[in-house]
């Protein structure tokens, strides 16, 4: 192909005396073997094609013909592509494939997805097309890329289905979208001249100074897309990567002391174990990742910093460090040692157990009185409780159950006047008692 045939004029006189944007590229060689779309947008572009036509005997056969040169020059505009085609006797036949326009709303929004993310432009430039490119046009209500059905054929041999010299076209226009992308956007309706042109005003625009702020005040970009909608387009999507391998250790956190005096308020060791953490939490999150069970796994509640900080805590810091984060989630030092202790019995929904004082709804305080009921059986003895806002207390002693939001119950005991958790949670309510006096029995 030549730079002619290839980066030439992009305009020609149109049926309307209008110039609409065309280019022209020379007969491809022979291809002698191996796939023809290498990207993954000129796999989608095939697929379109073999998911539309009814006869897959043709599809094989333009495949040959185009990998046998037997496509001509290629003309590409907007809403069609066009080339003569031999055949095997020798026939030459003119074959058209039709892909919709976008009309001037879809163009308006598509450019508004495209100069909201620098990348997009920078990797059209580059001749490629990412595919959150294509995911935020989706998004945006615009196809950009061919599905099934989108691809319509007319040839001079009457056929009135994708024949083999439809298919042959498709096939070598799969060829040249693999260099240059901006075909697709050219069949769609706008030409590479023009839609830089645009979306370079677009850009300016967002540049400006904005009434009352800075240059550039505008919405932060996408927080990206929901891995449900990537898997969703896997059939077109490149595809993706192996796992990484699992880490059985965490990182070795990076010693900061030493050397440069550190900076006036950084706490070095309480960096210094956020960083160990940090690597610790990366490994387990990894390891859940990759177990077998994950795809079922609803994800954990986000912590609250109260909370985080009692799992920090529960890391056995040194003296500073947990002072710093018993001031800093609003505790004093036995509240948050109590918090720490419950969150090493259940996580957080022994720390709810702690440290929230919740009613059970009617359903639920109901469904609590039940499970008491029956914990023990006909004339087995029976503690005498009192109850209260979820907590029902042994009279006379200073032992209690709580039952927990998630209907288990935590047993507790009192230590220097404060409630403890002292176990873990129970389904029975009996058991979670009885637990209390095994551990008072125990030497």
């Amino acid at each position: 192909m030549t730079e002619a045939d290839d980066r030439g004029d992009e305009t020609a006189r149109g049926d309307g005396g209008t110039r609409a944007p065309e280019r022209t590229f020379a007969a491809l060689p022979v291809e002698h073997g191996g796939a023809f779309a290498r990207t993954w947008w000129g796999r989608a572009w095939l697929k379109a094609l073999e998911d539309t036509a009814l006869d897959n005997a043709q599809v094989k056969l333009g495949r040959r013909h185009a990998r046998a040169g037997a496509v001509g020059a290629v003309s590409v505009r907007p809403g069609r592509i066009t080339a003569v085609v031999q055949d095997r006797d020798h026939t030459h036949h003119r074959s058209d494939v039709l892909l919709q326009q976008l009309d001037d709303a879809d163009w308006d929004r598509l450019l508004d997805v495209m100069a909201d993310r620098a990348g997009h432009i920078a990797a059209l430039l580059d001749r490629d097309i990412p595919p959150v490119l294509v995911e935020d046009a989706g998004a945006a209500g615009i196809e950009l890329l061919p599905g099934i059905g989108d691809l319509e054929s007319e040839c001079s041999c009457d056929a009135w289905d994708h024949c083999a010299h439809s298919a042959a076209l498709c096939y070598q226009l799969a060829r040249l979208l693999d260099e240059d992308p901006f075909l697709l956007l050219l069949m769609r309706g706008r030409g590479e001249r023009e839609l830089l042109d645009e979306l370079q005003a677009r850009s300016a625009a967002r540049a400006e100074p904005a009434p009352g702020g800075a240059a550039g005040a505008r919405a932060t970009e996408p927080a990206g897309i929901p891995a449900a909608e990537v898997f969703a387009a896997r059939d077109i999507l490149p595809p993706l990567p192996d796992p990484p391998p699992p880490v059985d250790v965490p990182g070795t956190a990076p010693s900061l002391s030493g050397g440069a005096p550190p900076a006036p308020g950084v706490d070095v060791p309480s960096l210094e174990f956020l960083t160990a953490d940090t690597a610790a939490r990366a490994r387990h999150l990894l390891a859940e990742a990759l177990s077998a069970r994950h795809p079922d796994t609803p994800p954990a509640p986000a912590l609250t910093p109260a909370q985080d900080a009692v799992r920090l805590a529960a890391a056995g810091p040194d003296a500073a460090v947990t002072a710093r984060l018993a001031a800093g989630s609003g505790r004093d030092a036995r509240a948050l040692s109590l918090a720490v202790r419950a969150w090493r019995l259940g996580a957080a929904a022994a720390l709810e157990a702690l440290e929230e004082d919740h009613a059970p709804g009617p359903d639920a305080l109901a469904r609590a009185e039940d499970r008491l009921a029956a914990a023990w059986e006909e004339g087995e003895p029976r503690p005498r409780l009192r109850a209260a806002r979820g907590r029902w207390t042994v009279v006379g002693e200073d032992t209690q159950v709580r039952y927990g939001r998630d209907g288990r119950w935590w047993p507790y005991r009192k230590e220097h006047g404060r409630w403890a958790p002292a176990g873990p949670a129970s389904d029975d309510p009996a058991a979670a008692l009885a637990s209390l006096s095994a551990a008072e029995d125990t030497p």
